[in-house]
């Protein structure tokens, strides 16, 4: 599986209901992009959600980012991969994460063990015996070093979140030659910067509190400070690129120059919003 230059980023469980996710699916793929990656939260189970987009698109590639390592076991997931790429043409993309300790203990009732351990028992457990192993379509959520190095290691490559374009030339030098560096980024076509950064805000609050993050963006050159009171200007402008068309085309292709292979777009809209978003996207299809 090859995996082309941009795609998008947008949860399933942000949608109405199931005829709104086939609409988004069929939107991201009409408008050219690669693939549509989604979260697994609090609400669509991943591997469920991800057949059911499959079955609306022809051949636009579907990721999971991520898929919980703690929802379902090793063996599981590979079957689930490997099912999905053999029912629906060889479009899905598994890619996997640690999650997060309010997630992991306080919603599943699990014990979130040691990142990095846990994730290279996991990875063996999906590619061990695999002939196969170096081609299969996994990716894991990696943003310090030791992270993205087992992911240069031993899967296809890595999927950071919330990142800047130094992370991302970073992660390119971590990784080496032949990997592929999906960045997500969060973009707003909106050049009012009170509006813009409000949007940015709202958007980030979720993951604020979060210490996988809150480590990584300090150990990104960002302060307590800029991660207090809901973030400041300096750290809303870095995580949510707004303006205009050009003036976002230009963030992401910053990512590009960094080292990045593929970007990952999730726009950041109004509530209820859908054909801004739908508009923003069509905008950026050509970045």
């Amino acid at each position: 599986m090859e995996l082309g230059r941009l795609g998008v980023w947008y949860s399933a469980d942000k949608h109405a209901d199931a005829a709104a996710i086939a609409a988004f699916a069929k939107t991201t793929e009409k408008l050219g992009f690669d693939t549509l990656w989604y979260p697994e939260s609090r609400g669509y189970e991943s591997l469920t959600v991800a057949g059911y987009m499959l079955s609306q698109t022809k051949t636009l590639k579907i990721g999971s980012s991520i898929a919980s390592i703690y929802a379902r076991d090793a063996f599981t997931s590979r079957r689930g991969m490997v099912s999905l790429n053999q029912l629906y043409g060889g479009r899905f993309i598994l890619g996997l994460g640690v999650s997060h300790v309010p997630m992991v203990e306080g919603i599943r009732g699990h014990v979130y063990e040691k990142p990095v351990p846990v994730m290279r028992a996991y990875l063996d457990g999906v590619l061990k015996d695999q002939p196969d192993a170096a081609a299969m379509p996994v990716c894991i959520a990696a943003l310090g070093p030791l992270m993205l190095k087992l992911a240069g290691q031993m899967t296809r490559g890595a999927i950071p979140y919330n990142t800047t374009p130094e992370h991302t030339a970073r992660a390119a030098a971590i990784l080496g030659a032949g990997k592929w560096l999906a960045i997500e980024q969060k973009v707003t076509i909106e050049t009012d910067p009170a509006k813009a950064r409000a949007l940015g805000r709202e958007e980030l609050s979720r993951y604020m509190g979060l210490d996988n993050y809150r480590n990584a963006w300090l150990g990104m050159g960002f302060a307590e400070a800029d991660l207090s009171h809901g973030g400041s200007d300096a750290f809303i402008d870095r995580m949510v690129l707004w303006g205009t068309a050009d003036q976002v085309k230009a963030g992401l292709r910053a990512h590009f120059t960094a080292g990045a292979t593929h970007v990952a777009i999730q726009p950041v809209h109004a509530a209820g919003d859908t054909a801004g978003r739908d508009a923003m996207l069509a905008a950026l299809a050509d970045t």
